[in-house]
């Protein structure tokens, strides 16, 4: 469950992950990271309460670290993502994000003791170099500056890192305590808008005016729907069921998602990219325990 679960977090920011390119250049990300993070808790809180799931009695330790798990990844990693989107564009910043998966696995090992094995280990290597190989077939698009380059991989090293630690949180919390996704999704949610709202500064509220604009309205609802509503929901689920670098791993296969869509969209796509999907696929069959 937690696998399927994972696959189904990275399908939807596949699809959520289009509008946001195209949002993103119009809304700073801070804005933009608020607003759905916003938008996404309204969803859910409305959601356990039709669902009549109540809160459970949370320790407060596993209270902060759920709260601060979204405080880091949430607040700080989903707000470099976007960041470093505009300086180094999608696919390198797709690229980067790889990283993620082994960072979440060495933090698994240490601190929650949960060892791979060599399967395991084997799937994880294969999904991460079938994405990476999809991914790096055109990070040579456009010429980037030394300036940005380096703001960009500093930025997204630090976005990887709180993504990672993130997860780590998560999991433990998990591991401590019988707690529907909906509410981790949602408590990790409101760390992240804490966070998000010490980052916003007074230039940012000018952005709010765009919102006039039902297209841009309807646009971050839409992607907010998908890919933090349903996303950070399936994601949880993915913990509370899969080792952190499984679940990490997994949720990371947007790009192989993406392809489909490039085709739809009358891209050609060479025999580059389906031997990186084919290699993933390879890898993602190893996790969910295939022959």
């Amino acid at each position: 469950m937690g696998e399927i679960a994972a696959l189904g977090a990275a399908f939807v920011w596949a699809l959520s992950s289009t509008i946001w390119q195209r949002v993103g250049q119009q809304i700073p990300a801070v804005v933009l990271n608020l607003l759905k993070g916003a938008i996404a808790l309204f969803m859910l809180l409305a959601t356990v309460l039709i669902l009549g799931k109540p809160l459970p009695a949370i320790n407060p330790n596993i209270l902060a670290m759920l709260l601060i798990s979204g405080g880091l990844g949430i607040g700080i990693g989903d707000t470099a993502f976007f960041i470093v989107l505009k300086y180094l564009g999608a696919r390198r910043t797709l690229l980067l994000e790889t990283l993620s998966p082994p960072l979440t696995a060495l933090l698994g090992l240490i601190f929650l003791q949960e060892k791979l094995s060599a399967i395991a280990c084997t799937g994880i290597l294969l999904t991460i170099c079938g994405v990476a190989w999809v991914i790096a077939e055109r990070t040579a698009e456009t010429t980037l500056s030394s300036k940005h380059l380096w703001q960009g991989l500093g930025i997204s090293l630090l976005g990887q890192t709180t993504h990672a630690v993130g997860a780590i949180l998560s999991r433990a919390a998990f591991t401590q305590i019988d707690i529907d996704p909906l509410w981790t999704a949602a408590l990790r949610l409101s760390g992240g808008l804490a966070v998000m709202l010490c980052f916003l500064k007074p230039t940012n509220l000018d952005s709010f005016k765009q919102l006039k604009s039902s297209k841009i309205l309807a646009a971050i609802i839409l992607a907010a729907f998908l890919g933090t509503y349903l996303g950070i929901s399936l994601q949880q689920t993915s913990l509370k069921y899969s080792p952190a670098a499984i679940a990490q791993t997994l949720s990371s296969t947007s790009p192989l998602f993406i392809l489909p869509l490039a085709v739809l969209a009358g891209e050609k796509v060479s025999l580059r990219a389906v031997l990186g999907v084919v290699g993933a696929i390879g890898g993602i069959a190893l996790l969910l325990g295939l022959k």
